[in-house]
């Protein structure tokens, strides 16, 4: 992990986000390591994925203090959301609800019981364009501040992500790296990936996105 995080850091990304949640204490050695590797002028942000229960969450989180990390995403089960505002309380570093925040319901319930600093928004949760943008006025009403991410859409998605994330100035983080991952880019259009983690956005009309019909004809396909 500290040897990909040098890599990360050597390809100029701005930021380094490390999964975590397998055991708490290894969690923590895990971190030491990457930060000792890359020295301290990166920013860490870290996503538990659920991984930690409670107690371990807090303890994990003090002592992950030190490190200087940004934010932590979902510390405990989502089904446990009622003890997030336990955790955010005892923790010195941020947290943000990512799998206990689908839609504007979810979001609502959260901000009632102050558990979370930040909101993860992501189209595929929360239904796409209409209730994600309910779920940006709560969080402006409610000084919560937000990222916008991804599961593993290409970059047709991205593009309508990437255009989403400029409707409001507390969408602070982004997360579209999944797309990098596909063997095959579909898409004829969209979204740039530029150097240094930079994405630039099309301006043409609608998404500025499609699926190239050559590569489209080569998939799959059920007719119903």
């Amino acid at each position: 992990m500290a040897a990909d995080a040098i890599k990360i850091k050597q390809w100029g990304y701005p930021f380094i986000k490390i999964k975590l949640g397998n055991n708490g204490d290894t969690d923590v050695l895990r971190i030491k390591a990457i930060r000792e590797a890359v020295g301290n002028e990166i920013p860490l942000r870290i996503d538990a994925n659920q991984g930690w229960n409670v107690d371990e969450a807090i303890k994990t989180l003090q002592a992950l203090a030190k490190y200087d990390i940004q934010h932590c995403e979902e510390p405990i089960p989502k089904w446990d959301f009622m003890q997030l505002p336990k955790v955010r309380k005892a923790s010195p570093i941020p947290i943000m609800s990512d799998e206990s925040c689908g839609d504007e319901h979810d979001a609502e319930r959260l901000i009632y019981i102050g558990a979370c600093d930040y909101f993860n928004i992501k189209l595929a949760k929360s239904g796409g364009l209409f209730k994600a943008l309910k779920m940006v006025k709560l969080a402006e009403a409610n000084n919560i501040h937000l990222q916008v991410g991804a599961m593993l859409e290409s970059r047709l998605a991205m593009t309508a992500f990437a255009h989403f994330s400029l409707c409001s100035p507390l969408i602070e983080h982004y997360d579209f790296d999944t797309a990098l991952m596909f063997i095959e880019d579909p898409v004829t259009g969209g979204i740039i990936y530029e150097k240094n983690g930079v994405i630039k956005v099309p301006e043409t009309p609608g998404l500025g996105a499609t699926i190239d019909d050559k590569i489209l004809s080569r998939f799959e396909s059920v007719k119903i």
